[in-house]
Formats: structure tokens, sequence, C-alpha cells
């Protein structure tokens, strides 16, 4: 039996002595007294009923040989390729401009664009809106002045060209303007082909030019007419 305790009372006939360090151990009559005791040991026997199960869906009991668990390296294995995710995420997600910063600006080209191919058949109309095959000027120096007249660098164009090269200005839609250079042959574009051709947006202070060969072969495209000497070795090319 075991030892008494601090009053002189012993354990309950029946029982096995209880360890010294629990102390005193009263038995209330009422079981009903141990109610917020007993809802503390179901949870936590809840919690570790739960700790277990899903330490036992995810591989990470220890195996009966003592070796270290199947899901533990498949678990570090993932939490790296999360990491690693991140980061490229991280590094590739798109950044919205900051308000302070100011609107990317292109600047217009100055040089020549790569070739964009062949002259099309294209028919424009002259003043009497009578059509004009674009292929019978051939070879030319055509100027597109839709957006910028430029009268200096026509007359000047003109000027520099050989004999045999025809320099037209080309106007959009149906409107013919009216030439004061002599040996500029003025027509208009109605169906913008010209223009959509050199894939060029119209610019107010600038007049881009082709120049093609008898063979219909672009051999310049120059963005916007500057200085003759830019382009007088390419007039001497298409009229060769």
């Amino acid at each position: 039996m075991g030892m008494p305790d601090a009053e002189g009372q012993g354990p309950p006939d029946g029982l096995p002595d209880l360890p010294p360090e629990w102390g005193r151990v009263i038995v209330p009559d009422d079981a009903s007294a141990l109610a917020h005791e007993a809802r503390q040991v179901r949870r936590e026997l809840r919690r570790l009923r739960r700790r277990t199960v899903w330490r036992g869906r995810l591989g990470l009991t220890p195996r009966p040989d003592g070796r270290p668990p199947l899901g533990l390296p498949v678990l570090i294995v993932l939490v790296s390729v999360l990491i690693t995710l991140a980061g490229l995420a991280t590094v590739t997600w798109p950044r919205s401009a900051r308000s302070g910063d100011g609107p990317t600006v292109v600047p217009y080209p100055t040089a020549a664009p790569a070739a964009v191919g062949p002259l099309p058949a294209l028919d424009l109309v002259d003043a009497t809106q009578s059509p004009v095959p674009l292929r019978s000027l051939l070879p030319a120096m055509i100027i597109l002045v839709d957006a910028c007249a430029c009268a200096d660098q026509v007359t000047q164009a003109a000027a520099a060209a050989p004999p045999g090269v025809t320099v037209v200005t080309v106007t959009g839609g149906r409107t013919v303007g009216t030439s004061p250079t002599p040996g500029v042959r003025p027509l208009a574009d109605p169906a913008g082909g010209l223009r959509d051709y050199v894939r060029l947006a119209a610019h107010p202070s600038a007049a881009p030019a082709i120049l093609v060969d008898r063979e219909g072969t672009l051999v310049r495209l120059v963005p916007e007419l500057g200085p003759v000497e830019d382009y007088r070795a390419d007039l001497a090319r298409i009229a060769a």
C-alpha cells in the first residue's frame, strides 16, 4: 500500500502508489468538477492526432528501420522550387512606370530603314483625276508631301536629279497640289498606298522620298529630305 500523505491519509485501497512529485491528489465526489481539465486533455489529444495524421500523409513519420522519413527530401525539394519560382516571378514581373518618370520619346528616324520590297503597281491621279500608273514614271524620285510641302527640299531634289529621272510629289486624298518647281510632277494618292508602302508615319516637318530604278527596285528610302549630298549618289544609280 502507499505511503500516507501529509495529513496521514494514504491512497485508497487497491490503487498503486502515486509519484511523490504529484503532491496531494484529491478526487472530487462530483466528476463535473473536472470538466475544464477534461476539455484541455481532449483538445491536446485532438491536436496530437491531427499532427500525426498530417505527418503520415506527408511521409514525415519515422520509418520502422529508423531511417529518415521518405517525405522529408521531397518537402525540401518542393520548398526550393517554390523559392526559385518566387524569385523568377519577382524579376520578370512587369513594373508600372513611376509617376515621376516622363514618357519614352522615340526620335524621328534620320537614317534610311531597311528596304521594304519592290515598288507596288499603284495608280495615282493627276489634277484632272485621271489615273497615272506609278510604274510608268520610273526611274523616279517620289516625294511624299502629304504632311509637309517642304518646298525648298523639293526644289533642291529636282535640281539634283539627273536627266531621265522623274521627280514626283504625292499628296494624300484626291487634291493634287501645284508645284512651283519646274520639272516636278504633282500627283495624289487617294488610297494612301505609298504611305503604307514606306511604313512611315506622317511627320509635319518631314517629307520622305523613295528612289526607285527603272526595274521598280527600291534603291533608297529617305525618311526625311535633307542635304542633297546625302542621296546624290543614289540618284545617279537609278538613272543608270
